[in-house]
C-alpha cells in the first residue's frame, strides 16, 4: 500500500528532508560495503568513524569553524545540557547570567541553580514571553562565568535575531533554529542543540564547544558529564543511527547552498505565513512582530472552539502537528528547514477556506 506523505508541522520531532529519508531507506539493510545495516556494525568500525568524521566536517564547512572547536555527539537532549553546562562551567563563588525567554530557558535556569548562583539578566515572563528582551535591557552580574541564551522559543514563537555580544563566554541552546541561518561563531563559546527539530532524528544532541573554553571547566566533573572526556575519546556507544542521519541532513544542507540559502528559504516561508496572519483580524499572531520566529509560527483564532475545529479540519487535509503547546494552547506551525514551501502554501490555502466558512 502506498501512502502520501502528510504536511508535517510538528514542533519535534520535526519533518526530515525527503531525499535524506530515501537515501536512508535504500541503505537500511546494507550500508555500503559493511554487509549489514549501519545500526548493526561496531561504533568503532571504519564505516561508522567515516560517518561521524564526515558529519563533523560538514559542521565545520557550514559554520566556518576553526580548529578550536570540538564537535560532540551526546545523548540526553537539551534538557541534560541545561545541567551539564552549569556543572562544567559554573565554579563555586561565581555567578552565571541567563536570559529568560520561555519555558526551556526557565528550565535551564532551574538546573543552573542546582549547581550555583544564577542571575536572570533579562526576562519577558511578565508579558507572557511574547518577545525576546533587547540586548540593551540585559543587566549582567559582575564578572559572570558565562551568559546563557535560548535562540528560538518553540512554545511562544519568538527568536533572537542577532548574535549577542556579551561580557563573558556565550552559551546558546539552539535546539529549534540550529543551522537555520548563518551564525557569527566568534561570539559563542558553546552551542548545543537537540537534533530532532532541525538537523536530524531524535536521539542525539550536538554540542559545539571551544577547546579553549573547556580549559576553564570545573575539576571533578562526573565522567559522563565531562565535556573533556567526550572531546578526547569515544567514551561510550554513541547514538549511531541518529548521527548517521544528521550527516545526511548536513550534506543536504550543503548541497542546497549552505546556511545563506537556508536562511533565504526560511525567511520566504515565514513571510508568506505571517503575511497571511496579518491580512485580517481572524487570525492573531501571539509574538511581537520584531521577535517573530521563522521556525515556530504561533497564533490564535477568535475562540478555543474554533481552534479545535481548525486543528481537526486541517488534519483531514493532511496538515498535522498544528496544536499549540499544552501550556499555552492555540495553533503552532513549525516550519523548520526541511518543511517545504509547498506545505506552507497548503496551510495558507486551508486558512483561507476555514476563515471563509467560519
Amino acid at each position: 500500500m502506498t501512502m502520501e506523505r502528510i504536511h508535517n508541522f510538528s514542533a519535534g520531532p520535526g519533518t526530515l528532508p525527503r531525499p535524506v529519508l530515501e537515501e536512508a531507506r535504500d541503505e537500511m539493510l546494507v550500508y555500503k560495503t559493511a554487509g549489514a545495516s549501519i545500526m548493526e556494525i561496531s561504533h568503532r568500525s571504519a564505516e561508522y568513524t567515516a560517518v561521524a568524521d564526515a558529519a563533523r566536517q560538514h559542521f565545520k564547512d557550514l559554520l566556518g569553524l576553526d580548529d578550536d572547536w570540538q564537535i560532540l555527539f551526546l545523548q540526553g537532549g537539551a534538557s541534560l545540557q541545561f545541567y551539564q553546562t552549569a556543572l562544567n562551567f559554573l565554579p563555586a563563588g561565581r555567578t552565571a547570567d541567563y536570559v529568560d525567554t520561555g519555558e526551556w530557558s526557565s528550565k535551564a535556569i532551574q538546573q543552573g541553580q542546582f549547581v550555583g548562583t544564577v542571575n536572570v539578566a533579562a526576562s519577558s515572563e511578565e508579558t507572557g514571553y511574547d518577545h525576546v528582551p533587547p540586548q540593551a535591557s540585559w543587566v549582567h552580574s559582575e564578572n559572570p562565568a558565562y551568559v546563557h541564551v535560548t535562540s528560538n522559543n518553540t512554545i511562544y514563537g519568538t527568536r533572537m535575531t542577532w548574535d549577542p555580544d556579551v561580557p563573558a563566554p556565550l552559551i546558546c541552546d539552539a535546539s529549534s533554529d540550529f543551522l537555520a541561518r548563518p551564525l557569527d561563531m566568534n561570539r559563542y563559546s558553546l552551542i548545543y542543540a537537540g537534533a530532532q527539530k532541525n538537523i536530524g532524528p531524535a536521539g542525539v544532541t550536538v554540542v559545539l564547544v571551544r577547546s579553549s573554553f573547556m580549559e576553564r571547566a570545573n575539576p571533578n566533573v562526573p565522567t559522563m558529564l565531562d565535556y573533556r572526556v567526550h572531546a578526547s575519546k569515544l567514551f561510550n556507544t554513541p547514538p549511531v543511527f541518529a548521527v548517521y542521519m544528521v550527516e545526511k541532513v548536513l550534506r543536504w544542507l550543503k548541497d542546497l547552498g549552505g546556511l545563506v540559502e537556508m536562511e533565504r528559504r526560511n525567511d520566504q516561508k515565514a513571510r508568506l505565513l505571517y503575511d497571511r496572519l496579518d491580512r485580517t483580524d481572524f487570525y492573531r499572531g501571539t509574538a511581537q512582530t520584531a521577535s517573530r520566529s521563522n521556525m515556530n509560527v504561533t497564533f490564535r483564532l477568535p475562540d478555543e472552539a474554533m481552534e479545535s475545529a481548525f486543528i481537526a479540519g486541517a488534519k483531514k487535509k493532511g496538515l498535522v502537528g498544528l496544536k499549540g503547546h499544552r501550556s499555552v494552547g492555540g495553533i503552532r506551525a513549525s516550519i523548520y528547514n526541511a518543511c517545504d514551501r509547498s506545505s506552507v502554501e497548503a496551510l495558507i490555502d486551508f486558512m483561507d477556506g476555514f476563515e471563509r466558512d467560519a
